[in-house]
């Protein structure tokens, strides 16, 4: 594993968490754990994938920021939720925007459900339920649930997967996004590299239009 965000230094400075996105196969497809925050602390009854900040002990002398993740990943998925994972693929990174109160680069990554009985953390976890991504972003789209935006790219990303052991090989480097974020008269404007308020080109796209009731990703 590598680490890969450009070597910026206000980025650099950033403390790092790790995140584990853990997929089954399921009678109807494939499944998506999901877990909802309490109404208090990070991402406040937001539903998100089991995670949280690198710890000292998630640190080992001349590993890189990846691996110290990956660990930290592990480590809060069973403390979160019981679950002891084992092979962990680099799906991600993110950067959040400027301005917001506590930014956190995040790395994403996907697992293969370990089996096991899932024991969510009394004071982290509300509940728990494995979703179809399709089923997540129309629950969503309902008012059921609420998403952040790195959730929703992540489930959109996995929309169409035939199954856990797909998903699992047709990652190939992490993809870095930097979001940026820009209000609208009906919600929040979310992109990154790619869209022309990024710097590229006139009428390119790379876009999440978060207003509701349907949120919907645009990319030229």
């Amino acid at each position: 594993m590598s680490s890969a965000p450009d070597r910026d230094a206000a980025v650099e400075d950033l403390p790092v968490a790790g995140t584990a996105v853990i997929l089954r196969d399921a009678a109807e497809g494939m499944e998506v754990l999901m877990l909802r925050r309490p109404d208090r602390g990070s991402f406040p009854g937001a539903w998100v994938f089991p995670g949280g900040m690198i710890e000292p002990g998630d640190r080992i002398p001349g590993a890189d920021e990846l691996e110290d993740a990956c660990r930290a990943a592990v480590r809060e998925t069973a403390e979160e939720v019981g679950l002891e994972l084992e092979r962990l693929v680099p799906l991600s990174c993110w950067v959040p925007p400027a301005g917001i109160p506590k930014r956190v680069r995040t790395w994403f990554f996907l697992a293969a459900d370990p089996g096991g009985v899932i024991r969510p953390a009394v004071h982290e976890v509300v509940t728990t339920r494995w979703l179809a991504p399709e089923a997540a972003l129309a629950a969503r789209d309902a008012g059921e649930i609420a998403l952040m935006p790195p959730t929703w790219r992540t489930l959109d990303a996995l929309c169409g997967a035939t199954g856990v052991e797909e998903a699992l090989t047709r990652i190939q480097d992490p993809a870095v996004f930097r979001t940026r974020m820009q209000a609208t008269a009906a919600g929040t404007l979310f992109f990154w590299d790619g869209d022309e308020l990024a710097g590229a080109a006139t009428g390119a796209r790379e876009r999440l239009v978060a207003e509701d009731p349907v949120w919907r990703f645009e990319r030229l």
